[in-house]
């Protein structure tokens, strides 16, 4: 199943000094606004989302439907078939998209050690 682009959406006490770590370790800020607490920091794929008094615990984010530059991608799993195939294995969800919608929606799920995982489709 594809899932999309992948990031992690790190909960940080102090965005501007971890926008300087980040940097450090050669990460560019690609969107967001630091302003309104967040950023969304890129090094070659690998993104990092950075949100300050926004949630408590870290995240991990899949965004069917966009690479990881954020480009819309013409085929893609929706996050309305990803969420009713894990409904169909049986895993609880902590929020759900609704299907009868289409276009941009999101969901999450709890992993076995309840680490966050937010399906968040843009498109």
């Amino acid at each position: 199943m594809k899932l999309g682009a992948m990031s992690i959406s790190l909960a940080v006490k102090d965005i501007h000094k971890s926008k300087a770590f980040y940097e450090t370790l050669g990460f560019t800020v690609f969107a967001g606004q630091i302003e309104k607490n967040y950023l969304i920091m890129k090094n070659g794929n690998s993104l990092v989302g950075l949100f300050q008094g926004m949630f408590e615990n870290n995240i991990l984010t899949f965004n069917p439907g966009w690479d990881e530059s954020a480009n819309k991608l013409e085929d893609f799993v929706d996050v309305r078939t990803i969420q009713q195939h894990l409904k169909s294995e049986k895993v609880q969800l902590t929020t759900e998209a609704d299907e009868t919608t289409s276009g941009p929606a999101s969901f999450m799920v709890l992993d076995p050690d309840g680490n966050m995982i937010l399906i968040d489709q843009h498109v």
